[in-house]
């Protein structure tokens, strides 16, 4: 499958990817940018004087002298950049870039020992700890991101020696691990092993890996005591990250066995890195054992525990889910990185099942919380992903201080800018989906295809101005005298719909979302148009921070108000969404967004004591709102910021029976 994204929107962030994140995050990660790293939250133990990444593996090369710096986790930062630029030289060859890129597979090689281990901060600090706390180690986590960087990058290039290192790497570990005599019966604290060896399972088809993914999967919390014994084994009592043995099994997905799993709990990231590796083993297996834990896990998310912004993970502590409808929106936490992973969840479950739903989440999370980690510029990112913002409260209020106003430069913690980097840059790898002799369209934008299958091959042209308006146009030709199959999503936020078969309108019936073409495919036109209306939305009524708020989207887009459009004080005003809405697009505001005006009322308070009697509060006064898309917001300047805004109610007489 070969897609080429030729859209402008989203040509646009793979053009910032290239020419401004890469660069940006090559100069952190070498420590030469001239920046403030800021914490994600206030926490005096998160490391934030410098990246150091690069040099850590010139220290565990022999090419330098001195001492690891960072998180245990740091090396991963350099295996996503790898995998960004690996992406973006399969978008648009650069040989500058493939060259800087050559020479970090070289570093990494030479970093890596002679049986295939790799780790900067075992080798240089304490070899005699590897897999000895992998509670906190994060040694397979790393693994996990080399591997899947290194399938990339021979993608990409042809590097077989970035894909020797990885099979060299996997075979290490699977000499440690497994259910044999003499080897650790156990997994990593956090999950990502699983996903590499699936990437290098699929690209070398080599058995072992897709067994060894497995084995790490169903031995996740089989014995939950796996941690435990392992901290009380190590001679080395020192912790590797502070703190992480003080929250409860949970929080790993250990407390209980992997089938008996069936709600989202603890680190979101985890979470869902731990779904992607068990719905893309299900479908290499066909376990369909495996395969109801996602769904089971699937339906809490998306059901009860995501916010409308596809944003999950609802507390600061542990970075974690919390309980059914519990989504505050002013300290939950978004985390980027999780709703980078629950479009992963969402891809590899529309793998092994054809249902729309799947793709409207991937559209949700993808043009609201994912562009919403990101500065326009490339150049400022968020970890946290809020969904109202008042910058005194993340200044002056402890338990807000990982809510920022403002996207920082970079953080202690820098999981979250590369691993947008390589969404964005290998986002055609996500806009359709190829089963035998059938192709479904994901995601919507221009973009060129051709897909080959075992009938012949299917060469697709998407034509639409989405996401501002709703018109989808593909041109289908194929070679070979079979008939294919091709397959339209149809957005869950999409009333009303038309269906165009070269130039005739026809009546197609969806199915889980989808509508189907089968035939031979002779320059055929398949054209939709979705009606792109402003939609307002309620929570369940069990979402207690919700009650009596709206939201507001069109199209993909959930939107939002800022101060600098609206005054101080968001939570007072009041939205009428009786009273109609006009939409229109604005090409100077914020690199080209659509602006929703709405009419409202805002709140004035009555000045004096601080409590005042029922209907003895002030007045209100009529108002326009203004709304922008999410993803745009905290583009200019600190200021107040809201998605659920308080709704005006017509007021109705209360008779009180005799």
């Amino acid at each position: 499958m070969a897609t080429k994204i030729t859209d402008a929107f989203w040509r646009r962030y793979q053009s910032i990817v290239k020419n401004e994140m890469l660069p940006y995050q090559w100069k952190v990660l070498n420590d030469e940018a001239d920046i403030c790293i800021e914490r994600e939250r206030d926490d005096s133990s998160i490391p934030n004087e410098k990246s150091h990444a690069i040099e850590n593996f010139k220290i565990a090369a022999g090419q330098s002298a001195g001492n690891h710096y960072g998180w245990v986790f740091q090396d991963s930062d350099v295996y996503k950049w790898l995998e960004a630029a690996a992406y973006t030289l399969e978008n648009d060859m650069d040989q500058e870039l493939k060259e800087l890129a050559d020479k970090v597979v070289d570093l990494i090689g030479s970093a890596q020992e002679e049986d295939g281990y790799l780790g900067t901060y075992f080798t240089i600090e304490a070899p005699e700890r590897k897999f000895k706390r992998l509670s906190e180690s994060h040694e397979l986590y790393c693994a996990g991101h080399f591997l899947e960087a290194a399938v990339a990058y021979y993608g990409a290039t042809g590097n077989e020696k970035a894909v020797g290192m990885a099979c060299k790497l996997a075979d290490c570990i699977d000499r440690h691990f497994g259910k044999e005599e003499g080897k650790i019966r156990g997994y990593d604290g956090h999950e990502e092993i699983e996903i590499g060896l699936m990437r290098l399972f699929h690209l070398t088809g080599e058995e072992r890996y897709l067994n060894l993914s497995r084995f790490f999967l169903y031995e996740r919390g089989a014995d939950n005591a796996f941690f435990e014994k392992q901290k009380a084994e190590d001679p080395n009592q020192t912790p590797l990250i502070q703190g992480l043995d003080k929250f409860p099994l949970s929080y790993y997905q250990v407390h209980k066995p992997i089938l008996e799993q069936d709600t989202a709990e603890g680190h979101a990231v985890r979470l869902v890195y731990m779904c992607t590796a068990m719905a893309d083993a299900a479908e290499a297996s066909g376990d369909e054992k495996l395969l109801n834990v996602c769904r089971k896990i699937w339906r809490n998310i998306v059901d009860r525990r995501m916010y409308i912004t596809g944003g999950i993970g609802s507390t600061v502590i542990g970075e974690s889910f919390t309980f059914d409808y519990n989504l505050p929106n002013d300290t939950m936490y978004c985390e980027t990185c999780a709703s980078v992973g629950l479009i992963f969840f969402a891809y590899q479950m529309l793998r092994n099942e054809i249902r729309g739903e799947y793709g409207d989440v991937m559209e949700r999370a993808l043009y609201n919380t994912a562009l919403a980690g990101m500065a326009l510029d490339g150049k400022h990112f968020f970890y946290v992903n809020p969904l109202e913002v008042n910058p005194e409260s993340s200044r002056r209020d402890p338990g807000k201080s990982h809510v920022k106003a403002v996207r920082p430069e970079w953080l202690g913690c820098a999981c979250c800018p590369p691993n947008l980097a390589r969404l964005l840059a290998s986002l055609n790898h996500y806009v359709y989906l190829k089963k035998e002799t059938t192709v479904y369209s994901v995601l919507f934008m221009n973009c060129e295809s051709e897909f080959e299958t075992e009938k012949g091959s299917l060469f697709v042209r998407q034509e639409t101005e989405y996401p501002y308006k709703g018109t989808v146009r593909f041109l289908l030709r194929q070679n070979g005298d079979e008939e294919l199959g091709f397959a339209v999503r149809i957005p869950g936020w999409a009333n009303r719909y038309t269906v165009e078969w070269n130039g005739q309108i026809v009546d197609v019936k969806s199915k889980d979302g989808y509508i189907y073409f089968r035939k031979r495919f002779t320059d055929d036109t398949i054209t939709l148009q979705f009606d792109m209306e402003i939609e307002v939305w309620e929570a369940n009524p069990l979402v207690r921070a919700d009650i009596g708020k709206a939201a507001v989207s069109r199209g993909p887009f959930v939107y939002c108000a800022e101060g600098i459009d609206n005054g101080e004080n968001l939570h007072l005003l009041k939205l009428d969404a009786q009273a109609g809405f006009r939409y229109s697009y604005d090409a100077q505001l914020l690199g080209g967004v659509g602006i929703i005006k709405a009419f409202g009322y805002r709140q004035v308070p009555k000045p004096g004591a601080l409590y005042h009697k029922m209907n003895d509060l002030g007045g209100e006064t009529e108002t326009e709102i203004t709304l922008i898309p999410y993803y745009a917001w905290a583009n200019r300047g600190v200021n107040e910021m809201r998605v659920w805004m308080r709704r005006k109610d017509s007021a109705k007489p209360f008779d009180i029976p005799n």
